[in-house]
């Protein structure tokens, strides 16, 4: 019996390419967002972002990982 694929571990690549594919778009100085240059809020926000994507996987994985209980115990 094969393992069931995991579609959703893929969303683990998203937070690269907001971070690295965005600095292109997001290589600028003004506006300031909350007291931060462009930039830098972009790459804080994807780095809050990328916990929070993490984490959705981490639910996700654990959910489908668990075993019914035996009847035994």
């Amino acid at each position: 019996m094969s393992p069931r694929p995991r579609i959703y571990r893929w969303l683990a690549a998203l937070p690269a390419v907001g971070m690295l594919g965005g600095l292109t778009f997001a290589n600028r100085v003004r506006p300031f967002v909350l007291g931060l240059p462009f930039l830098l809020f972009w790459i804080v926000a994807w780095v809050v972002a990328s916990s929070a994507i993490m984490g959705v996987i981490f639910v996700l994985d654990r959910a489908d990982h668990e075993e019914p209980a035996s009847p035994n115990e």
